[in-house]
């Protein structure tokens, strides 16, 4: 039997700052909070993505500028 493959749900700082394509010192600026695991401070997966969602779009929500291009 293959070995089970877990994408972790709880994230160091590092794993944090990648998944955000940020820096780890940007990471600890932004107001995403973090859990407490023993003596660690892991960021939870689904913190990230809220975080991700309410960033604003660089242009209008439903503009394809593909459609532009294309037709």
């Amino acid at each position: 039997m293959a070995p089970l493959r877990v994408t972790p749900r709880l994230l160091s700082a590092p794993l944090a700052a990648e998944y955000l394509a940020v820096s780890v010192s940007t990471l600890r600026l932004l107001p995403i909070p973090r859990r407490a695991l023993g003596s660690r401070r892991l960021y939870d997966a689904r913190d990230l993505d809220a975080y991700a969602d309410s960033l604003p779009y660089d242009e209008p929500k439903g503009e394809n500028t593909c459609d532009d291009l294309f037709g």
